[in-house]
């Protein structure tokens, strides 16, 4: 059984959707959350929610100044950082004619170095335990292309490498490294939005639910999960599986 009792972890964007998801359920469990994100007012609310086990913490994930706060809170609150959970992220649609080198730069500057300065905040803490499990939570446009998507297509693919090539420089301190690959996910947001997502060539017929998501996360944040490094963990209803074909 996966058990995350008494872990430390650390959660990005965690104050809306699949990052309000994590932390729910990983406190839950019985784990220690840092909860990072830019929306403090919401961040304080869930954490005061959710009592002693959550502290929450104002973190742009582009700034390493806010990621040495985060760890050392981690530290000071908890006496350790066992799990970073890099799961903040921005999207924006635009055709390739269209899009703007400044929307590009934003993008990966979130969704790619935000997940490096993340990895690079833990690292020193978990070498020295010589324990960890890095989890960044990548898409399924980071296995395939996705039209006017290109920023956050270029940019999960980036993570989905990041994560390989960390998850082999870091292996040798037993510190695991894997990605988690979504596909489309109902969130709160999306459903205040009115947003229906296409299913006709997903096999299960439906969007997923962010805890569906957050159950992922709970098993890699787990010892359960203790000999899996380097890989991605595809969580999409089979959207990745092929179209499907009605044989006459």
């Amino acid at each position: 059984m996966a058990s995350v009792k008494d872990k430390v972890v650390i959660v990005t964007g965690a104050s809306q959707g699949m990052g309000e998801s994590h932390v729910r359920m990983l406190a839950a469990a019985g784990a220690k959350v840092i909860a990072g994100d830019l929306n403090d007012v919401r961040g304080k609310e869930i954490a005061a929610e959710l009592g002693d086990s959550v502290r929450y913490v104002h973190l742009d994930v582009v700034n390493p100044g806010d990621w040495r706060h985060a760890a050392s809170v981690a530290l000071e609150a908890f006496g350790a950082i066992d799990v970073l959970v890099n799961n903040a992220a921005i999207s924006g649609f635009s055709s390739i004619e269209n899009a703007t080198v400044e929307e590009f730069r934003r993008t990966m500057d979130i969704n790619v170095l935000g997940v490096f300065n993340g990895i690079q905040a833990v690292a020193t803490a978990m070498v020295a335990a010589k324990r960890g499990s890095i989890i960044n939570i990548s898409s399924i446009s980071g296995m395939k292309g996705s039209n006017h998507l290109h920023a956050y297509t270029a940019s999960k693919w980036a993570v989905r490498g990041l994560t390989k090539s960390v998850a082999l420089d870091l292996g040798k301190y037993g510190i695991r490294v894997n990605s988690i690959h979504p596909g489309q996910i109902l969130t709160p947001a999306a459903e205040a939005l009115g947003i229906e997502f296409p299913t006709g060539h997903v096999a299960l017929g439906r969007a997923g639910l962010p805890e569906e998501i957050s159950e992922l996360v709970l098993y890699l944040a787990s010892d359960s999960s203790r000999f899996s490094t380097g890989s991605e963990f595809v969580a999409d209803g089979g959207e990745m599986a092929g179209l499907p074909q009605t044989l006459v």
